[in-house]
Parts: C-alpha cells; structure tokens; sequence
C-alpha cells in the first residue's frame, strides 16, 4: 500500500483513475472492512485503483473537542492495518482549520476529482464531509454526472445486529471485553510502546514484567486488570500476562500502568520498542492484604493464561 499526504501528489503518483472511500477509520474494524472489499470487487469490475481517504485525526479533535472520543489506533497503527486490507493506497490528510473550511462541493470537484482522479467514490448512507458537514451521498449523486464519476451509497455493516463502529469497540475495551472487541477489529486489539525502566517490584516478586512507557503508548489501553495476552519485541511473538492498572496492594504507582510479563522468558529490553496483543480478561485489578497473597493470585493469574494461550 502506497500512502499519501494529499490528493494532488495520489493522482499524479497512481497515474490511473480511482475508486475512492472516505472516512475515519479508527480501528478499521468489521465495517471498515466490508466497505474496503467492496470498494476493491467495484474497483476491479472497472479496472481503478483503490483509494482510502482519511485523516490525522478525528475531525472533532479540532472542531468539538470535548466531544472528541479517545482514538482507538495510531496513526502508524491505522497505516498498517489498511495496508492489510489490500487497498492499493492511502490518503492520510492533516485535518487542520485549513481543510476544514472547504466546502463540500470544492472536497469533490477539486479533490476527489480533479486530483485524485475519482472514477468512483463509495460513502456510508450518513457520512458528512465537507465545511460543516455539508456534503453528503445526497450531493455526490447530483455532481456525479456532471464530472463523470460514479456514487455507491453502502448500507450499514450489522454485527449481531447491531452497526458495526468505533463507538462499539470503544465501549468492550472500556468494559476489559478484549475477545469480543477482536471479534469486531477483525484482529486482536493492541497497544504499543518502548519499555520503560520501573519499581523492579515484578522480579523481586518473582515475575519481572516489561513497563511500556505511558508517555509514547498507541492504541486504546483496556480497562484495568489483568489479560492474557501476547507480547512482540524484535520480531519475536511471547506469550505473556499483562497488568494493567495502578496496582493497589502498593503504594504511590501512577494509574494505567501497562506491564507485560513474558512466560518463560527473562527479557532485557529496556528502550526497546514493544506491542501488545490482548486475547482475553483473566481478572479485574484488586488489591491484596500483603506480597504473600499477591504471589499467590500471580500464579493462578499465570496458570489461567496460559490455558487461555495454548487454546487454538
């Protein structure tokens, strides 16, 4: 996947026209998907090229900030699960004040168009775009004739009969529900970081963890307690229980601390970068009269991931 930082540089790269889809894709979740391959089986009936629109941030970051939800992946993260859906390009563009004041009708005529050179362009029946949210599906069809492109208007992806989104995902990561949100991404959601230097509190415990440093995490962290999970460094896949939390039973730990301890493998990896894939909630973060009961509950912990682990 070839990715972009405006239209104009796309369409002169690509050198072909398109079939363009917009929107934010946060998590490129379920419906992401199905957008994505249909956008790919209408782009090969027609020999285009395929093209996300997207953007570096959630529009509401700037226009309603205190409505703005949490994104669910980083930019780097968005990249590369687009990449795996097959598209053959993104268009990552700085949603700033700038951009944000096109209207509607310049987005299609100058960008999509002219630019990008959009032979089709498939949108969700309630996608907005445009200087106030002006633009819709509505609008494309009444200029598509005229500058000889097509409109696909997609119904809502139902999961389990509800609309696949962001929102959904949001909500099951804030609830610990890691395997039900794999289920909607599509793949195990993950957090990443470099390893920080911490309290060294996990190996004198007996169980040393890798600290991802909260100042440079990606990703939508879940909510507190302690997951089974699997761990990349280098390269190299680790099963792994991962914490996540303020740990209670000690004193003076910052809230939302993410600490993966590697199975059956002492790692050195300080500065090093490392992700995180949740595969299932073993317990929430409680806290413990002492180390003695601590340990104890860290080896049921252990003992239940890795059941959780070596199933298929």
């Amino acid at each position: 996947m070839r990715v972009f930082e405006t239209t104009e540089r796309a369409g002169a790269e690509l050198g072909r026209r398109t079939a363009v889809t917009i929107g934010k894709f946060d998590g490129v979740h379920t419906g992401h998907r199905a957008v994505v391959a249909r956008l790919r089986a209408l782009a090969d009936e027609r020999d285009l090229a395929t093209v996300v629109v997207t953007f570096d941030r959630n529009p509401l970051s700037l226009l309603a900030p205190d409505k703005c939800p949490d994104a669910l992946l980083s930019n780097p993260q968005k990249l590369e699960r687009l990449a795996r859906t097959g598209v053959d390009a993104t268009v990552m563009l700085a949603f700033d004040r700038e951009l944000s004041q096109v209207p509607a009708e310049e987005f299609v005529s100058r960008m999509l168009v002219h630019e990008l050179h959009a032979g089709l362009v498939l949108i969700g029946a309630d996608f907005r775009f445009g200087a106030r949210g002006a633009g819709s599906a509505e609008l494309l069809q009444r200029m598509a004739p005229e500058l000889g492109f097509e409109v696909v208007v997609l119904d809502e992806v139902l999961e389990q009969g509800r609309r696949a989104s962001s929102t959904w995902v949001r909500e099951l990561l804030a609830e610990g529900r890691v395997g039900e949100a794999a289920q909607l991404l599509g793949e195990p959601p993950a957090v990443r970081s470099t390893v920080a230097r911490g309290e060294q509190r996990g190996r004198q415990l007996g169980y040393p963890t890798a600290n991802l440093d909260p100042a440079a995490i990606e990703g939508f962290i879940p909510a507190d307690g302690v997951y089974a999970a699997w761990m990349t460094v280098d390269g190299r896949r680790y099963p792994a229980a991962v914490s996540i939390g303020n740990n209670p039973t000690f004193e003076g730990v910052p809230a939302q601390q993410v600490e993966a301890h590697a199975l059956d493998a002492d790692l050195d990896i300080y500065g090093r970068p490392i992700e995180v894939e949740f595969v299932d909630r073993v317990r929430g973060m409680r806290r413990f009269d002492g180390v003695e009961p601590l340990i104890a509950q860290m080896r049921d912990d252990e003992a239940r991931v890795r059941r959780i682990l070596s199933q298929p």
